[in-house]
Formats: structure tokens, sequence, C-alpha cells
């Protein structure tokens, strides 16, 4: 039965997203964007680095990139710098990434959280092509690999957090990133020593992004929050030889309906630095996920973005302490092509420093408070809510419990000078 209303759920969301396509985009947004006629934009591909828009793999891509506003594993790095300060437990995370033309992106990103509101994480990709220079007689001149490389350091810190109130996280990445061209001939073919630095840069950047989570009709019972909402700003920094960075703004949105099913919407408006007039066109991802057991979970999303759009389907499966990612993911650049592009992920769980022990323990001593409080034994709930606070400051509950009894102290004392007689 519960199979069953996953499955109704999920053709209903299907649904529900024909008919938003329909909506957002146009009446033939499906059957222009499966025969490869929507939109080109005509600003497309005039920014540097391209290996910044190509992501690690993961669950973010499975979701075709709607993971700003989800930002709960290590993908967050490239989506919410926000994210690692809320991340549940310490990652290490591995993918490569099957590009198009015999390109490929490898990746390693390790995500981590000290106590209950600082996140640190690092990570690095690598993005390789085969380059071969042909004379004008067909033969091999020059040859070598083409290659851009990005190192990303994240801190972030998630302000108000408490019992009731998952908090703000506000994030930052620095990234630096490095192209390297192998050098090329003359007109005569010979090799010119250094005359791929000319071609060679090197530059940095910052992410901003900011994260909150709260409940929205939320349908089953869970101290888990249902729905989140996110804003982030990506690759703000200087242009590098003339070409701007692909700066991003981003805003977006995640809901949970029931306990399996996830939903995530983001809202992308490229900004060009350089010639706002030649900025890109706004486009919107969309991502559902779904846990099918306990070990399985599917992911599919769209991209829509004019010229370049994409589809992915994608499955994870977790073994306790380490997760598989495969994702699929078809790339629409001008027309349908065949299948083009896969990644693998291996995720490592490396422990929650102890998160979910002291947060037990918590509950536990705010329930001893409380029994010791309904028999009357003050000094001992006192004792409780105390301890509970001095695992966790921000336990409201044994806050509101300690208020109580010094409220009732209060009272005490004041019933006690009423009757008390002055000689």
């Amino acid at each position: 039965m519960k199979k069953q209303k996953i499955a109704v759920f999920l053709a209903a969301s299907l649904s529900f997203f024909t008919l938003f396509s329909s909506l957002a985009f146009g009446d033939n947004f499906l059957s222009n964007y499966l025969h490869g006629s929507y939109g080109v934009d005509s600003n497309a591909g005039l920014t540097a680095f391209p290996v910044l828009n190509i992501p690690f793999g993961g669950r973010s891509e499975g979701m075709a990139g709607a993971f700003a506003a989800v930002a709960d594993d290590i993908s967050f790095l490239e989506y919410n710098p926000a994210g690692s300060s809320m991340l549940q437990r310490t990652e290490l995370a591995f993918f490569h990434n099957n590009w198009i033309a015999d390109t490929n992106i490898e990746s390693v990103a390790y995500a981590t959280r000290f106590g209950n509101n600082i996140g640190f994480a690092a990570g690095a990709k690598w993005l390789y092509t085969p380059f071969t220079e042909y004379n004008m007689y067909g033969e091999s001149v020059a040859n070598g690999y083409y290659s851009e490389a990005v190192a990303i350091v994240n801190a972030s810190y998630n302000f108000f957090s408490g019992y009731y109130y998952s908090g703000l996280s506000v994030g930052m990445n620095l990234k630096g990133a490095f192209r390297f061209m192998p050098d090329f001939t003359d007109k005569f073919g010979n090799i010119v020593s250094g005359s791929g630095d000319s071609q060679s840069a090197m530059t940095a950047m910052i992410d901003i992004g900011a994260l909150t989570r709260f409940d929205f009709l939320k349908f089953y019972s869970s101290r888990e929050r249902n729905a989140s909402a996110a804003f982030v700003i990506k690759n703000l920094g200087p242009s590098v030889m003339g070409d701007p960075l692909p700066t991003v703004i981003n805003a977006a949105i995640s809901y949970k309906p029931i306990r399996p099913i996830l939903i995530a919407f983001d809202f992308n408006i490229p900004v060009n630095l350089s010639d706002f007039d030649l900025s890109e066109s706004p486009y919107a991802a969309f991502g559902l996920s779904a846990n099918i057991t306990r070990f399985l979970t599917m992911r599919a999303g769209l991209m829509y973005k004019g010229g370049s759009s994409r589809v992915t389907i994608g499955s994870a499966i977790d073994m306790n302490l380490v997760s598989f990612d495969v994702n699929y993911t078809l790339d629409l650049l001008t027309q349908m092509q065949p299948l083009n592009r896969v990644s693998l992920g291996v995720r490592l769980d490396l422990g929650d420093q102890n998160r979910k022990q002291i947060s037990d323990r918590v509950d536990e001593l705010y329930l001893l408070g409380l029994e010791a409080y309904s028999r009357g034994n003050y000094a001992d709930a006192r004792l409780c809510f105390e301890e509970a606070l001095r695992l966790n400051p921000r336990f409201e509950p044994a806050r509101e419990g300690l208020a109580t009894l010094e409220d009732r102290e209060a009272l005490f004392q004041r019933v006690e000078d009423l009757y008390r007689f002055d000689f």
C-alpha cells in the first residue's frame, strides 16, 4: 500500500510538472524540448572557466541541479555554501563525471560540522580533455591536455538554531581556478615553447549563500523540517583575460510533503559583470527524489536552459557507511543527442561526532526532569534541565522547564511573604 501511494504521488508530480512547464514556458514546451526546437541563448558561451558550470555529480546532479535549498549532503559545496553548518554527518566523497567529447571531470570533497553551528568543507575539481593540433596535411604536430581546475574552501555558521527553529545558515566559498593550455605551433608547424601560457590563466572568486529550514504543510511526524528556502550568489569575481566569470544569482525552495518524497525548484539569473546586456537568460531546474526502500533512492530532474537544457535520472544505494551514486544526464544542446554522459560517485560516512548520542541524552534528561517535576522533586528536575542545557545550550524546552521552576519558587516565596508576621 505504501509503494502504491508513492507511485500515485510520483504520477501526480509528473502531471504537475507538465502543467507547470506549460504555464511557465509555453504550451508547447515539452514538445519543443524533446524535438530540440527550444530557443538558443545568444549570450551563451561568453564566460570563462566552463568547469564552474559542470557539476561534481551525486545527488545534486540526479536532481538536475535543483539543490540549493536541499543542500543536505556533500553536493552542497557547488550549490549553496551555507549547507555545511546544517550537514548531519561528516562526509568524504569522490566523483567521476564522463562529460561530452572525451572530456572527463574528477572531483573530491570533504565536509564536516563542529558542534551544532559551525561547518567547514573543502573540495577540488579537475577537468581535462585531449588536445591535438593537426597541420594542413592532417598530421599531428602538437598534443597534450587542455585542463581546468578549481579548489574550494568553505565555512558557514548557523545563527539562531534551536529546538523550535533550525536557524539561518550563512556561508561562503573561497575558490581558486586555473586553466592550462598546452603549447601550440606557429605557421610553419613548429611548436612554440611557452605559447600555451598566453592562453592559460588563473583567478579567484567567492560564493555566498543563505539557507533556512522550516515546517510547512507537514503530513508526517518528525523533528526533521520538511521545507527549506535558499538564496545564493555564485562565482563572484573579476574577469579573466577579458572574459567574465559565470556569475549566477539563485533562489530556491524544497518541500517534502510526505516522508519518502522530496521536490525542489531552483531559479537562476546569470549576471555578466562586464556587461549586463550580455547576461544569459534566466533558467530553472526542477528535481524529484523518492526513497524507494531504506537503502535505495531514485531521482529525476530537468534543467530548462536555452540551448543547453538537460534531463537527468539517477539513483543511490546506501550501504551503512558507504553510498554509491549513479546518474545519467542527457544534454540537449541543439537537438536530441544519444546517451552521452554518466557520472559516478562514492560517499563515505565518517560519523556525526556524537551529535546523535548527545541529542538522545538531552532528550532523556529533559524527560527525567519532567518526571521529577511531576513527583514534586524540584531539585532533581532542576539538575536534569541544567545538565540538558549544558550539553545543548539551545534546547529551549529545558530552558522553559527552568523558567517554570523559577516561577514556582517565586510564587511560593510570595505566598510565604504574605503569611509572614513581622514582630
